[in-house]
């Protein structure tokens, strides 16, 4: 008899039931079950290829749930002058057990909500709890969904936008009205971060890229999630963090270029979950988490989406 995979559409995955505490919480089980030899996680594959394309690959599994997750996903700067979108990726879903293949997601939207709940991860223990101003340095979909989770976690009241974009800064500062929020277009980074709580930077990374960031700008206290590889930031300035954590220890160890200096980093986010670290423990501590992108967390959030879209019968069942 024939058996289907549920094939999961972005619009079918924004429409589930799911709550910034549900993304959270999944993605903190795999960090526990992961310092349990539960949950395993391969150091991502990047292909560069010298015309400025991003490929990429990650692998995760776990016993609980019992789901395997591979991640695929091109990056391509040229592709705005096509009429496109500069990503594109898909998640697929196998059985961590048999290997039955289970699901199929779009994985720009695994890509947003996983990214977004690994800063939130980090933030609940290294950003203030008591943070009302936001301030985004580059202002596309990594922006949109770390407002929204960090709008749930903590008690913003404004929020202040610096991109290169004109359109999508507008439509940022947009969605923070509707959210209840200040807005204020900043002229220039250092205005938009100088007096911030948190600080989201999500610039997009290209061969052009040149860094106009000094952490220097950042007030005592200061929280700062850095999507981009940290490579807007002036590299000489990252000293100022009295604490600086990255995604994950052994994925760092196998990367040619490391995304700080080694000496700055006290550690990654399965420690600070865990325990092994320390998160914030003054108020002036200024603290930041750089990452590359962690498989577990695409493995956490796209087995919550595919779990809650078959317990609502949500999805396209496809054949195989």
């Amino acid at each position: 008899m024939p058996r289907s995979i549920l094939f999961l559409s972005k619009n079918i995955l924004n429409q589930l039931p799911l709550t910034t505490q549900d993304i959270v919480e999944s993605i903190e089980h795999l960090l526990l079950e992961k310092n349990c030899s539960q949950v395993w996680n391969a150091p991502k594959s990047v292909i560069t290829p010298p015309d400025g394309r991003y490929m990429m690959a990650t692998l995760s599994a776990a016993n609980d749930p019992q789901i395997l997750a591979v991640k695929t996903l091109l990056l391509n700067p040229k592709n705005s002058h096509r009429g496109l979108q500069s990503i594109y990726a898909l998640v697929t879903l196998l059985d961590s057990d048999t290997g039955v293949p289970l699901a199929v997601l779009d994985g720009a939207w695994v890509t947003a909500e996983r990214t977004a709940g690994l800063s939130a991860v980090a933030a609940k223990r290294l950003a203030k709890a008591d943070s009302s101003i936001a301030a985004f340095i580059g202002c596309g979909v990594q922006a949109h969904s770390h407002l929204k989770i960090f709008t749930d976690l903590f008690p913003l009241t404004e929020i202040r936008a610096f991109g290169r974009g004109a359109e999508n800064r507008n439509k940022l500062c947009q969605y923070a009205k509707e959210l209840g929020l200040r807005a204020t277009k900043c002229v220039t980074a250092q205005d938009a971060i100088s007096n911030a709580d948190i600080i989201v930077t999500s610039v997009t990374i290209s061969p052009e890229l040149q860094p106009f960031i000094d952490a220097g700008w950042l007030k005592p206290g200061a929280f700062v999630t850095m999507t981009d590889l940290a490579a807007p930031w002036y590299v000489e300035s990252l000293s100022v963090f009295d604490r600086i954590v990255i995604d994950d220890l052994e994925q760092e160890a196998s990367m040619s270029k490391p995304l700080v200096p080694p000496k700055l980093v006290s550690g990654d986010l399965t420690g600070l979950v865990n325990g092994k670290i320390a998160g914030r423990t003054r108020v002036e501590t200024r603290t930041a988490f750089i990452f590359r992108g962690l498989a577990l967390g695409d493995l956490a959030v796209s087995a919550l989406a595919y779990q809650c879209a078959y317990d609502n019968s949500m999805g396209q069942p496809v054949e195989l």
